[in-house]
């Protein structure tokens, strides 16, 4: 029998991350979480049953989350659900998609999600809530600190350290054994 998971947020990511919820197989989707508004929206056939206001409620019926908003200009806002969603008591699952690859040698954190054609390297670090969207590369030895977004097709490189809510961009490269922080814009060559 599948848990229950619900999910944090309706918009574009988390059309993502249903499909990798549905391609693993583990865990049942109750509904969506989103604004007072949308309720009874649905999202690629979820509803949307509850806001914010609601997650002590849901907790009671409903132990796991995971947060389907996604992150560019800043992490501010993953970051408060995430602590929020811990205070109330729900446990943040690793999602990890089946057709990506995830090195038995590596560690990941709570609230993180593993897209799909994902390549996560041996002795690779990755904290809690972070995307590791569709097609990235964590090469060997590198971190990832809690609350990142490793954007589609980018590639961090052997012995990288990118810190604490940084956003690295859509196809951007990394050089080896460099810490990266803040904002990449897509297309990057990070030296």
């Amino acid at each position: 029998m599948k848990e229950k998971i619900v999910l944090i947020g309706g918009g574009g990511h988390c059309h993502s991350v249903i499909d990798v919820i549905e391609q693993e197989n583990k865990y049942e989707i109750i509904g969506i979480i989103d604004k007072k508004e949308l309720l009874g929206q649905k999202v690629l056939g979820y509803e949307v049953i509850a806001s914010d206001n609601d997650l002590s409620e849901i907790f009671k019926t409903c132990k796991n989350a995971i947060i389907t908003i996604g992150q560019i200009e800043s992490s501010n806002l993953r970051t408060k659900i995430f602590n929020n969603l811990k205070n109330i008591g729900y446990t943040l699952p690793v999602i990890v998609s089946p057709i990506a690859y995830v090195s038995k040698h590596s560690f990941i954190e709570e609230g993180t999600v593993i897209h799909h054609h994902t390549l996560v390297n041996a002795n690779v670090r990755i904290g809690k809530n972070c995307i590791i969207n569709t097609k990235a590369l964590i090469e060997h030895d590198s971190i990832i600190e809690d609350y990142c977004h490793i954007s589609t097709a980018s590639v961090i490189n052997g012995g990288v350290t990118v810190k604490k809510g940084t956003f690295f961009g859509s196809n951007a490269t990394s050089k080896q054994s460099i810490e990266i922080d803040g904002f990449i814009k897509a297309g990057s060559l990070v030296k």
